[in-house]
């Protein structure tokens, strides 16, 4: 009986911690455990060729509407030894004022939300969008009504990852001030944050306690976007570049891994080799 209790007690604490167990060694699902976005096309084998612990992928064209498609590989995936995350397309923008993109974008993310679901996706990664003209606060208030919407059928079915932006004068998450705004009203929903190295960098943000600084607003980082910007600080343009080859100090992307202590994947070119230096990078770096 005591053998019993204790083995309830593990469990319970294991599945509070976000643990599994399995009949090989332990490993937590959180932590500094690195990746890459990877071509949807076999995830798993793109992780196998980067030595990846992470995977992240688009499930439909990430620059078009089409509705994502049930998977063969959604067990597998389920059941790798990969932490998943899925991208939502570009295209989503719920945070705008005009209603042939805003209505769809709501649509179409409770779809991805559900289809992540199926793969096993501990988040699903969304840009925090723009006002193209207007109030902010309109904007801010289309974000609260996404989340309304989305639980008119019970809510997302995966976690939602709110992605801070590089450009954009009107944007609800290139700007701190504007993120702070934004999560006095999507804060309440248990929405999850993504940080962007480069996104910070292009969109005028230090990365210099930028963690201290996020959290202050969010409370939590839930995944970091390892990328280097080919262009300048507040350039406000999206260009990743591979760590190291650009315009941010390396010093200060694993100095940002450190601190958030969340899961990583680089977004950067050169396919596996590009990605797989990255990855070994920052393993160096983390463990030396």
């Amino acid at each position: 009986m005591m053998v019993m209790l204790v083995e309830i007690v593990v469990q319970v604490v294991v599945l509070r911690q976000g643990w599994t167990i399995s009949s090989g060694p332990r490993r937590r699902l959180g932590g500094m455990r690195i990746g890459a976005h990877v071509d949807p096309a076999d995830p798993l084998a793109e992780a196998t060729a980067r030595h990846a612990e992470v995977v992240q992928f688009f499930l439909a064209d990430p620059q078009g509407w089409k509705d994502p498609q049930a998977r063969a590989d959604a067990d597998a995936l389920r059941g790798a030894d990969v932490d998943v995350f899925v991208h939502a397309p570009y295209v989503i923008n719920v945070a705008t004022t005009n209603n042939r993109i805003r209505i769809p974008s709501r649509k179409l993310l409770v779809k991805h939300a559900d289809a992540a679901r199926t793969v096993g996706a501990r988040g699903l990664i969304v840009h925090g969008g723009h006002v193209d003209k207007g109030d902010l606060a309109t904007g801010i208030d289309n974000w609260r009504k996404t989340f309304a919407y989305a639980e008119e059928s019970g809510g997302f079915a995966t976690q939602i990852l709110i992605e801070n932006t590089a450009g954009g004068e009107n944007a609800c998450a290139r700007r701190f001030d504007a993120l702070a705004r934004l999560w006095d009203v999507v804060g309440e929903f248990g929405v999850g944050f993504c940080l962007d190295t480069c996104h910070a960098h292009a969109g005028g943000e230090d990365l210099v306690d930028i963690v201290d600084r996020v959290k202050a607003i969010t409370g939590r980082i839930d995944l970091i976007h390892a990328n280097d910007s080919k262009d300048g600080f507040d350039s406000g343009r999206d260009r990743h570049d591979n760590l190291g080859s650009g315009n941010i100090d390396p010093d200060l992307v694993v100095a940002v891994i450190r601190a958030a202590d969340a899961p990583v994947v680089v977004e950067t070119p050169g396919g596996a080799t590009g990605q797989s230096a990255d990855i070994a990078y920052l393993r160096k770096r983390l463990n030396g």
